[in-house]
């Protein structure tokens, strides 16, 4: 049995989050010890019900103050024996490679760093590149932090995709009935139209003005389609918002665009779809939700930059475009709505399993055994 602490800001919600779980879950499965030191959320209780111990430490408050913490988690270190750490984000990282450093050698666990984002490039981030292995999700990830970090050594970089349980998404997959009933009710102007889904937060890097682009580009080409946002919208967004909803009027796209504001419900949405957008404006180190919207079976048209053309690149290389060719995607979607869409690759190795025996392969490699 191996100890791994894990040790994230927070488990309030998002993807690295969600990722912890899934890894804590397996490793108690598998007969480790699974710990968690992060400034708690409403994730913790789903976390410990799955068999792992939460420590609630405020760690990730990026503050001078949050390095207090390095004495007592060495101490924790020891106390806890811990064979392995995997450390998620930077300021953690800091407090935990200086607890780590100041022990004798003999004595540290096995350090894991595990970078998930497009950090800025500086000193801060860097600390990310010092793990004795370092996990990345994408191997767009991978040589953006070698052409960043000369000093980082290839060997010690592990890319290992993030993946979604097959279970949950896969192309035989439908909504429930009552479901679908109140779908129907609540967006009757959906009834009949080519249904594009662009998820995400209402932020400019989702690419929600490229969408109305295409949008007016299938409308050109008398495509009766309709765009969905599905989001929230951060009050410090508002004004994003405003600057779309203006647009919209201006180009007379109000009857074809609906925004669901945040739902529960994504997958079911997703699985609905007639196609699905993935074109943030910059690359995503990974990209779950277009994932998601694969393995559902649903073709999904994106930029081919970052961790989301790498998965066009494998599952369905005729939704990947250049960045900012709308006109070349109104074409695409164009085809795709007379009935000539293409099918995403099923099976592939990018599901939950794989992550997870891979990550614990990672740790048990580590430590011996």
């Amino acid at each position: 049995m191996k100890r791994v602490l894990q040790i994230v800001p927070a488990l309030e919600s998002g993807g690295v989050e969600r990722g912890t779980l899934e890894i804590g879950q397996a490793l108690v499965a598998a007969g480790h010890r699974s710990l968690v030191v992060s400034a708690g959320g409403r994730m913790v209780p789903e976390l410990e019900a799955q068999g792992s111990e939460h420590f609630a430490w405020p760690i990730g408050k990026k503050s001078p103050w949050t390095f207090r913490l390095v004495r007592p988690l060495r101490q924790f270190l020891r106390e806890q024996r811990v064979d392995v750490i995997d450390v998620r984000s930077r300021m953690p990282a800091w407090v935990a490679w200086k607890a780590w450093s100041g022990l004798p050698p003999s004595e540290r666990p096995r350090l894991v760093t595990s970078v998930h984002g497009f950090n800025s490039v500086n000193r801060y981030s860097a600390i990310l590149t010092r793990g004795e292995r370092v996990v990345t999700v994408s191997e767009s990830l991978r040589s953006f932090l070698l052409s960043h970090y000369p000093h980082l050594d290839p060997g010690r970089i592990e890319v290992i995709h993030r993946g979604i349980d097959i279970g949950e998404y896969h192309p035989g997959f439908l909504p429930s009935s009552d479901w679908m009933a109140l779908w129907e009710k609540t967006f009757p102007q959906l009834a009949g139209r080519y249904t594009i889904v662009l998820p995400g937060r209402i932020t400019r890097l989702k690419g929600h003005f490229d969408a109305l682009d295409i949008l007016q580009g299938l409308q050109d080409r008398n495509v009766p389609a309709h765009l969905l946002f599905v989001g929230g919208t951060d009050p410090r967004k508002e004004n994003y918002r405003r600057e779309l909803e203006s647009r919209i009027l201006a180009d007379g796209l109000a009857p074809h665009v609906t925004f669901t504001g945040q739902r529960t419900d994504l997958r079911e949405i997703l699985a609905i779809s007639n196609a699905v957008l993935s074109i943030s404006t910059q690359p995503e180190s990974f990209g779950r939700t277009t994932l998601e919207a694969l393995s559902l079976g649903r073709p999904v048209l994106g930029y081919d930059h970052g961790g989301v053309g790498e998965q066009l690149a494998e599952l369905l290389p005729e939704g990947a475009i250049p960045v900012g060719k709308t006109q070349q995607a109104a074409d695409r979607l164009a085809k795709w709505a007379k009935g000539d869409n293409p099918i995403p690759r099923w099976p592939h190795a990018w599901d939950l399993d794989t992550m997870c025996r891979r990550t614990i392969g990672v740790y048990e490699n580590l430590a011996g055994g």
